[in-house]
């Protein structure tokens, strides 16, 4: 089987015009399929319930509502409900190429070693590119800045969970993902997976013809939180620091912290608010303090047991207004 996780946080019609671009592709693969839609919205419009509950109904989702918002325990959620082999992680708002689906199956195929597969990501006003891969010395900044609209196949040590296709047995095997990534933003999370994944022996292909356009929807998701860059806030910045001080040492990790400040205030937008430079600080210095707290206790990953790697489905209900709703 083949399963598709849709993580989705306050979406309503990009959410909807996502889903309905995918059914037709999971049609087109060989053998069984499913499309898990990991909910945490708390009330949607009445259109997108009203579209939800049919295709729920209907058998062509599975539809699921969490109580409280948190991206990392979502897409842990639809690792542990998934039955495929395979597990398709994409965002809610995306417009997927044909070959989508398939490409990710074949290129499994033809690398058995993978544990993982990342397919091509566009972002607003990006093309695909023909550019190159840059090989560093050090283990953690190693595909840092992987050009995901890359043209050209390639083993990385990186990951980005809009479209990423798992092999389950493996991901479950190492913990899934890190649920200290605090929520609304958490940032780094499939950066920290891919580390730790390839730390255990496993390996990550870089698959261009699986690709498809990542629309960067101005509301919902983690943009919900607001916008970052005149923010004191310490939760746009916390996933990023913690990451450094979970996979990084010595003067990898040092440097990153340092330069990270630094990085945060070189936009345009500075440019011209520079009064704002010092509220930013702020918000970096307490992304640093909250993060440190974080990192002294052991990560939050899924029980490593025979129940883990179960296919028991989740409870049943009709309702789509409790936290589970299931086909």
């Amino acid at each position: 089987m083949f399963s598709v996780v849709i993580a989705t946080y306050r979406r309503e019609q990009v959410l909807i015009d996502t889903l309905r671009s995918l059914l037709p592709l999971l049609e087109q693969l060989d053998g069984p399929t499913e499309l898990l839609v990991i909910d945490q919205t708390e009330q949607h419009e009445e259109a997108t319930t009203a579209a939800l509950q049919r295709w729920h109904d209907r058998g062509l989702i599975i539809w699921q509502r969490l109580s409280q918002p948190h991206l990392v325990k979502a897409m842990n959620r639809g690792l542990l409900m998934a039955r495929g082999e395979l597990v398709l992680f994409l965002d809610d708002d995306i417009v997927p190429l044909p070959g989508l689906l398939q490409a990710h199956s074949d290129c499994h195929a033809r690398y058995p070693e993978a544990w993982a597969v990342v397919g091509q990501i566009l972002q607003p006003g990006q093309a695909p590119a023909d550019l190159p891969q840059h090989h560093h010395p050090s283990r953690f900044w190693r595909d840092f800045d992987f050009p995901f609209n890359r043209t050209r196949g390639a083993w990385i040590e990186n990951a980005m969970a809009g479209n990423l296709c798992v092999k389950r047995e493996p991901i479950l095997a190492i913990g899934g993902f890190d649920e200290s990534f605090p929520p609304p933003v958490a940032s780094r999370f499939e950066s920290e997976l891919a580390k730790r994944l390839v730390a255990a022996g496993g390996r990550i292909r870089f698959e261009p013809e699986a690709a498809l356009h990542h629309l960067a929807a101005n509301s919902g998701g983690t943009r919900s939180s607001g916008g970052h860059l005149a923010s004191a806030s310490p939760h746009h910045g916390v996933g990023d620091v913690y990451f450094a001080l979970r996979c990084a040492r010595g003067w990898d990790r040092l440097w990153y912290l340092l330069r990270k400040p630094f990085r945060e205030v070189r936009t345009r937008f500075h440019l011209r608010h520079p009064w704002l430079i010092p509220v930013k600080f702020l918000g970096e210095l307490r992304a640093l303090q909250l993060a440190w707290r974080i990192s002294r206790r052991p990560p939050q990953l899924l029980p490593i047991s025979p129940a883990t790697t179960s296919t028991t489905p989740a409870p049943s209900t009709t309702s789509p207004s409790t936290t589970s709703v299931r086909r």
